[in-house]
């Protein structure tokens, strides 16, 4: 049995998935500021998760539309532990914007896997807004 492993294909893996962990972490850090169920952990595991899957479709599938379906399966998994992290009680509901960033962060490391860095760039900074900058919004909007 003859082991053929590429370690500059490895080597580019790990940059791209050092990548996606990096543009994730101020969302990360945002949501566990606030305390919030998913957090450090949670956000980059979902980027590099997506990230690899992606780079597994690209690097198996030669057809468009089979990595299509790869990232098909990526956003439908992601929605559904995003949905888990939705909690509705009598009087209110919690969660939506935890389960947004979730999705969110994955389609960081769909981005990167594609190797279409600007757009993980603007949606990590974009994320980070929307959670951070216009949190303090919130209370004007609601009168």
């Amino acid at each position: 049995m003859d082991l053929n492993i590429d370690f500059n294909l490895i080597w580019f893996h790990l940059y791209q998935l050092g990548i996606a962990f990096f543009l994730a972490l101020p969302i990360a850090v945002d949501r566990e500021s606030r305390a919030r169920g998913a957090g450090l952990r949670t956000f980059p595991l979902v980027t590099i998760s997506s990230c690899a899957f992606m780079l597994v479709g690209i690097d198996v599938y030669c057809d468009p539309e089979a990595q299509a379906r790869v990232m098909y399966g990526i956003i439908t998994g992601i929605g559904f532990i995003g949905g888990g992290s939705i909690i509705k009680n009598s009087d209110s509901v919690s969660g939506t914007a935890t389960a947004a960033g979730i999705w969110l962060t994955g389609a960081i490391g769909v981005a990167v896997a594609y190797q279409r860095y600007e757009i993980a760039i603007v949606l990590s900074l974009i994320g980070f807004f929307v959670l951070f900058g216009l949190e303090k919004s919130k209370p004007l909007a609601r009168k």
